[in-house]
Parts: structure tokens; C-alpha cells; sequence
């Protein structure tokens, strides 16, 4: 009888391969740079003082979408 209590064989994670993650960050980046260029500028607009601009708010945009993506 084999005891696995110590020797516990390791768990395998199934990834996404990493060309079709930045496929789908390609597409949902370049989706979310108008509605971050809207964003921004409504702020510019508004005299707010903005420390992003409209990519780096795209940037985030899709990296926080496309892992959800991968996740479902």
C-alpha cells in the first residue's frame, strides 16, 4: 500500500497558452482605448487633475479583463 500522505505526486495547473493570452489582450486593449480616450478627456474636460493617461488606462482595463477570460 503506497502512503501519500508525504509523498503527494504534484498537482497539474492547466495554463492558456500564452500567444492566445495576448491575442485576447490585443483585442480587449485595443476595444478599451476609445472608451479610455472618452475617460480621460471628459477628466481634462472636467479641470481634474489626471495622473493616467488614456493608454495606461486602457492597459489596466485589459489587464484586469483578460484574466477573467482565462479564469472561466
Amino acid at each position: 500500500m503506497s502512503a501519500f500522505t508525504t509523498d503527494t505526486p504534484a498537482s497539474y495547473h492547466a495554463k492558456a497558452p500564452r500567444t492566445e493570452f495576448c491575442v485576447y489582450f490585443t483585442i480587449i486593449f485595443l476595444a478599451a482605448l476609445p472608451l479610455a480616450g472618452v475617460q480621460w478627456m471628459l477628466a481634462v474636460l472636467m479641470a481634474r487633475r489626471t495622473n493616467r493617461g488614456m493608454i495606461a488606462r486602457a492597459w489596466t482595463h485589459a489587464r484586469e479583463i483578460t484574466p477573467m477570460i482565462f479564469s472561466a
